[in-house]
């Protein structure tokens, strides 16, 4: 009797080690593939169907892009300490009814860039930190213009700060049809 409880306990825990030891391999896994070094940045590679939550987001919808003229998509990791995506989009036409307020989304404007609330322009501020690192991007006296909308679609704050420390802001240049996004949540 006891030569038998020996040997199913035996197989028991020989069994119970076995789904320990492919449990303990498949968090290991998951846990590494958190900690991956991030791989490099995609530049001017973004296709229409990659940015048309862009054009979505601000409500424009993807029916108004052309062409993808200039993108940058920082690559994504644990590792790399947040996201930096900007894309210069080439749409078909802006109609100054484009800036006018949705009765669906009566909390979401649009701002003209000579005309921005408080938040906004700090925001604005924030974003054309990045203009030496994205040359097409307009420079923020062309951003402050009567010419160019603002949409933003995320401002952030953090640790008491007073000033953005994140933020995703869409802006369109009516002059040529230029919609220009910048995301940046380092």
């Amino acid at each position: 009797m006891k030569a038998r409880i020996g040997h199913a306990v035996k197989w028991f825990l020989l069994i119970w080690g076995c789904i320990s030891l492919i449990a303990t391999i498949c968090l290991a896994v998951y846990i590494a593939s958190w900690f991956r070094v991030p791989g490099s940045d995609k530049i001017d590679s973004a296709s229409a169907h990659d940015v048309r939550y862009v054009l979505d987001g601000c409500h424009f919808g993807d029916k108004h892009i052309e062409h993808v003229v200039h993108s940058f998509v920082s690559s994504r990791g644990l590792l790399n300490g947040g996201i930096l995506d900007a894309f210069a989009i080439k749409i078909s036409s802006v109609a100054e009814s484009d800036f006018v307020p949705k009765q669906s989304t009566p909390n979401e404007h649009w701002f003209r860039g000579d005309n921005l609330p408080p938040v906004v322009d700090s925001a604005l501020k924030f974003a054309t930190g990045w203009r030496n690192k994205f040359p097409w991007l307009p420079t923020e006296t062309e951003l402050r213009s009567s010419n160019v909308y603002v949409f933003p679609m995320n401002i952030n704050f953090c640790c008491g700060s007073v000033e953005p420390t994140m933020a995703t802001l869409v802006f369109v240049r009516k002059s040529d049809n230029m919609l220009f996004y910048l995301d940046d949540r380092q």
